[in-house]
This record gives C-alpha cells, structure tokens and sequence, in this order.
C-alpha cells in the first residue's frame, strides 16, 4: 500500500519541536517586538502551568517519561525570553510597552512612588528566596537521593523479579515488564537528578539577570537617555520582568517537586490525598474538631472563624466513621450476598451441590485484592499461575473459584481443593513481606512471620521501607504474589487430587484430534484395554511425585507397550517414568547435565524389596517399626548434607526398589525425588555424593 499523504496538521506535529529550537536560539540572537514577547512570554506560562497540571494527573511517575526533557527546554526558553527581554528595557527605557512585564510590575509594586518601589522589591525578594532556598533546592536534593537510591536498589530488584519468576508467581511476560519498569525507573530518576541542576541555575541566572537590568539601567537610562525617573522605571521594569520569568521556574520546580517526591505513590494525586489524608481513622477528626473549639473559647481568637471549621471537621469525622462501618459489614459481591440471606426453602437446592475443584476463600479485608475498580490484581496473578501451571506440569486447572468468608479473620485466607482447606495464611494489606535468601547482611525489624508457601521465616515491612529492604538484601513480595506463591506450591503439591475423571476424558479428547490411533490403541477398544479410570491413576501416579503429564503422547504409548504385558496400574506407572526419562532427569540436573545422587546401600536396599507387602491398593513398603525409624533417620541426614551442600537431594535405586524407597520416605518426605536406574538416560552425567545406610547394631540395641 503507497504512504498515505501527510496533511497540514501531521507537519505541524513534526516539525513543532525543530520550530521550538530555532524561535529559543532567535529569541537569543535577535531582538524581537514587544508584542511578539508578550505572545512568547504568555506561552511560557501557560506551558509550565501544563507541564504542572500534567504531574499533578499522572497515575506514576514514570508514565510522564519526557518530563526531564521539557524541563530543559522549558528552562531555555525561560533564559532566551529573559534576555529578550532584558534587550528590549535597556533599548527602550521608559517608553518599553511590553504588557506581560508591565501588567506584573504594577501587580507587585502596586502604589506609585518611593513605598510602592520599596514594597515590591521587599515581596520580589521573598519570592525569589522562597523559589532559590525553599523549593528548588529541595527538589534538587530529592532528585539526587531519588537516583541514588534508585540504582542503587535496581540489581535487588531484578533479582527479586527473577526470584518471583523463577518460583513460578509470575510468568515471563509479567517478568519482562516488570524489569522494563525498573530500568525505565532508573533512567528517569537519573534524567530527573540532571535535570534539576538546569533549575537550579535557571534561578541563579535570573536573579543575575534582574541585578544586571537595574545596574545597566541606571547607566542607560541617566547617561545615554537623560530620564529622570531612572530608579522607579527599571527597578519596577526589572520586577515585572523577573517575575514573569520567574513565576514559569516556580510552577516548574514545583512540578518537579512533585514528581520525584511521588516515588512510591501511583494514582491521581488528588485521590491520593483524598484517600491518604481524609480518609483515615476519624477519631483523628473529632480530635481535630475538640481541639478547634478548645481554642475558640480562649480569649482573642475568632470563635467565629474556628467554631465552623470543628462543625466542618466534626462533620467529616461523623461521615467517614459511618462509610468505613459500612465497608467492614458489607459482604464482597453483596448482590449475592443479599439474597442468600433471605429464606430459602430445601427446594430451592439442587439435587446435588458440586464441590470447586479448586477454591480461594478471602476474609473481608482481602476483598480489595480481587475488585476491578482497584486493579484486581489477584485475579491477573490467578490467570498467570494457571497459565504455568498447564506448561510446568501438563495439567490444565480449572478455573479458580474465589469468594468471600465471613468466618475467616479479615486478612485470612483458604485455599479448598473439593472443599477440602488445603492451606491457608494471613496477609497484611498495605505491607510487604521480606524473606532472607541467605544474603541478607544487615537484618531489619519488623513483625515476625512465617512464609505460608513454604514456611520460610520472614518479616513484615511496611511500604516506606521497601527500598531499604530490597538494598538489605531481601526478597520482597507483596500480598497478591504471596497468594500466587502460595498457589502455585498447592498445585504443585496436590495436582493428583485436582485431576478428575472427567479432566482425563477431556484430556484424551483433545488429544484424540491429532493421535486417534495413540488413544484408541489405549482404551478398552483397543490391545491395551484400559478404561479411563486406570489412565487417570497412571497420571495421578505421575503427578503426585511431580512428573509432568504434558507429553501425553510418549505417556499413552509406553502403556500400550505393557499393557498386554500386565495392567497393574503401578507397573505402568513405572514404564511411563521410564518414557519420560529425559524430562525427568533433566528435572533434577543442572545446567551441565550433571544429576548428583545419594545411593541406597545394597544390603539395605534388598531388605526394604523383602519388606514389600501387597495390599487391595498395591505394593507398599513394610519395614520394622524400629529398623523403619532408623532408615528414615538416615535419609533425613543424606538428604540435609546435601541440601547444605546447594544440590537437590535425589535418590537412586534399582527399578525394584524405586517405588517402595518412594513409598517408604513418602510420609516423612513428601517432596524427596527417588529414579531408577532405567530412568537414566546417556546424556546425563551421574555424580554419587553419598550413600543412605543404617547401623545394624543400633537396629538391634532399639528398645521395643
């Protein structure tokens, strides 16, 4: 398709910032009619009143990205309409017409005569004070603590990123955006931290200027042109001037203020403050209102102007205490909640009440984490754990029901696996929590905690002191990702019991699109025979020690291979680890292929084969109560040495002995790896770190 032709209005966009450039450098070169100055002075004005208006509306910081640039040029072009200016009172003297800077002179210097002139240089003065030591050189100081602090903290934060990614909390797309936030974090403090020496030296420069105005003035004015009203003219013209450029400076450092300081704060500003400062506790109100009329009976203070004021304040506090005792008794999705508190008749039941899959149930004060018109951001992270939960382990969840308890306390929650608690944790809204990975240096306080997926010790910090925390070395999560976690880790562990009957039908009817011949060959029309009960034992057997099921195909083959060979349901379990050798090995090695075992001494091992006892469910392992302890003790220490050691702990054994070393340590070890020899594969490379005995004489000594 030919480029579409550009129109009169697409130039203008284009070619505006190369006609801003060159008007900045003529505007300092060559002199310019006042009424041309006015044109330029009054857009200067308007533009840092834009540039202010535009922060104080930004959801962050960071979306207003070109604000450091127009700053810049915002600052030129206050200096370039300065000296114009400046040319054009020494050139004219008393008969200089230029509205903008007379209209402010007159505004500040106000009465006529030597009191207007000293009058308005005293207020011109306290102006300039308040822009040089007040404002800009406070938002200077902010901007250089802000970049510091802020590249300082970027490689923990991108750890902390890479951590949440690694746990599964996150998927890599939210990974990847949220370290583009970081580095464009980075940069925009860092911009911000130059930017602000521009300001800075605006300021300085003007206030040399205006000196520069009056001294030449005197000069010009008596000498060359013989006024006669020299010190009246160009001190009220050198006022006027330095305020209308000045004022511009005061709107833009105010904005970049504003921004730097707004670091860890998203939102409009304005429901910010509605929400940060006049929706608090209201006992802070009715304080504040007792306190007004407390200093409207004491003599001399205006009764008249304090008593309305704690009428107003009392008000407010009366008003916020009603709304927040409506927010703790309303019930999330009230609708609902409404009518299920009305009668209902046993008819109204259905004849069964199916039970979630999988549920989340929320105390009140964890409602806000799930409502869209505060971002939802638990549902998003909900989405994304499904998401890899289907890639990690093959099994797509169902979706995840939540919903509101009002027997849990307000910051507890429950995850139910067919109305089964499954595991739950407390959170604390607004706080985050801080796990040390071993490379803490200096430890923080706050309150003591435990991590609820995996029951870490941790603490919780609130927001202010995220960045210290990430700079002390902490892993930080907040509330939403400790819930992701915490997910993730349940499905993980319980993936066997989420699977049903009809998960596994579905599973096999997708799969029969692309491989009618691979599932017809498996159930019972085919030579294997198997119904789809037995297929999803197999792969409940698979899931429950943390096999993926996603490679359904080698999965259904392997047991069309033995299936005519015996349909016990753990001897195919065992040929579909074998198919998936590969996967399963590289589960466990890293990233030179090298997979590190303990292995089980030999006599042992026979012992524990001997030990097999057939039950309605299978084979298990029976060993002594006394000689069972002792095996147990054993591996416990195998697997604590090599876990100091930074390796995963993993068992090996021969194929007769796999599954009831399994089931033996399964109790006491739930999450303990044990492969067999067949599983090995020849690209992996095998390192034996120890080996798993008991003391016989110790079994012997064991009192009964």
């Amino acid at each position: 398709m030919a480029d579409q032709p550009r129109g009169a209005l697409d130039f203008l966009k284009e070619s505006f910032p190369a006609v801003a450039v060159i008007t900045i450098v003529v505007a300092i070169i060559l002199p310019m009619p006042t009424i041309l100055l006015d044109t330029l002075m009054a857009l200067n004005l308007i533009f840092s009143l834009l540039l202010l208006l535009n922060v104080l509306y930004t959801q962050r910081p960071t979306d207003f990205s070109l604000f450091p640039t127009l700053l810049l040029v915002s600052t030129i072009f206050s200096l370039a309409l300065n000296v114009s200016s400046t040319r054009c009172i020494l050139t004219q003297g008393e008969r200089f017409n230029g509205r903008m800077i007379r209209a402010f002179s007159t505004f500040v210097v106000g009465t006529s005569g030597t009191e207007g002139i000293v009058i308005g240089s005293i207020i011109f003065i306290i102006i300039i004070a308040v822009q040089v030591i007040v404002i800009t050189k406070g938002a200077t100081r902010v901007s250089e603590v802000a970049a510091r602090f802020t590249l300082d903290s970027m490689q923990v934060r991108m750890m902390a990123v890479e951590t949440e990614y690694s746990q599964g909390s996150i998927t890599e797309e939210e990974a990847t955006k949220r370290k583009e936030q970081i580095r464009k974090e980075s940069d925009f403090y860092g911009s911000m931290d130059g930017a602000s020496k521009f300001i800075s030296g605006n300021v300085k420069v003007g206030v040399f200027i205006i000196i520069v105005e009056i001294l030449g003035g005197f000069i010009v004015g008596s000498v060359m042109y013989g006024e006669q009203n020299v010190v009246s003219t160009y001190i009220s013209l050198a006022i006027g001037d330095g305020l209308v450029t000045q004022l511009p400076a005061l709107l833009v450092s105010t904005a970049m203020g504003i921004v730097v300081t707004r670091a860890a704060a998203t939102g409009i500003l304005s429901q910010q403050v509605i929400d940060q400062i006049f929706g608090r506790d209201p006992l802070v109100y009715w304080i504040c209102a007792v306190v007004l009329v407390f200093l409207s009976v004491l003599p001399g203070f205006p009764w008249y102007v304090l008593l309305p004021m704690a009428g107003i304040t009392a008000f407010h506090a009366y008003r916020t205490g009603n709304i927040k005792k409506k927010s703790a008794g309303a019930v999330w999705g009230s609708e609902e909640g409404r009518k299920q508190q009305k009668e209902e008749k046993p008819a109204d039941f259905p004849p069964v009440v199916p039970l979630d899959a999988l549920s989340l149930e929320l105390g009140y004060g964890l409602v806000p984490l799930v409502e869209k018109e505060k971002g939802a951001e638990l549902l998003e992270r909900v989405q994304g754990v499904r998401r890899q939960s289907a890639l990690d382990l093959g099994l797509v969840i169902p979706k995840v029901r939540i919903i509101d308890n009002s027997i849990l306390e307000p910051s507890e929650y429950c995850f139910k696996i067919k109305g089964v608690d499954s595991g739950r944790g407390k959170l604390r809204i607004g706080f985050f929590l801080c796990i040390n990975p071993g490379t803490v240096v200096t430890e923080m306080e706050g309150e003591k905690t435990v991590d609820p997926a995996f029951g870490l010790p941790a603490i919780w910090i609130p927001q202010e002191k995220r960045d210290e925390a990430e700079r002390a070395g902490y892993t930080i999560v907040d509330p939403p990702s400790i819930i992701a976690t915490h997910l993730t880790e349940i499905i993980r562990r319980h993936a066997a019991d989420i699977l049903g009957l009809q998960d596994t039908q579905a599973i096999l009817d997708a799969l029969r699109k692309d491989y009618p011949t691979v599932v017809d060959e498996v159930l019972r029309d085919g030579v294997a025979g198997l119904r789809v009960t037995d297929i999803q034992k197999i792969l409940h057997g698979l899931l429950k020690e943390r096999v993926s099921i996603r490679n359904m195909v080698s999965i259904l083959e392997s047991i069309a291979d033995f299936a005519p060979v015996s349909k016990n349901v753990r001897f195919l379990i065992e040929k579909a680890r074998q198919a998936l050798a590969s996967q399963i090995c590289h589960q466990y090695s890293d990233e030179d292929h090298r997979l590190r075992v303990l292995t089980v001494d030999p006599v042992l091992e026979h012992k524990i084969i001997e030990s097999r006892y057939e039950t309605s469910t299978g084979f298990v392992s029976a060993l002594e109560p006394q000689t069972h302890k002792l095996w147990i003790n054993a591996v416990s220490q195998a697997a604590a040495a090599v876990k100091k050691k930074g390796w995963m702990p993993v068992i090996l054994c021969s194929d007769q002995a796999r599954f009831l070393v399994k089931n033996s340590t399964d109790r006491e070890m739930p999450d303990l790896a044990v492969l067999s020899v067949s599983e090995i594969v020849p690209d992996i490379i095998l390192e034996a770190v120890g080996m798993i005995k008991i003391d016989e004489a110790s079994a012997m000594t064991q009192p009964e």
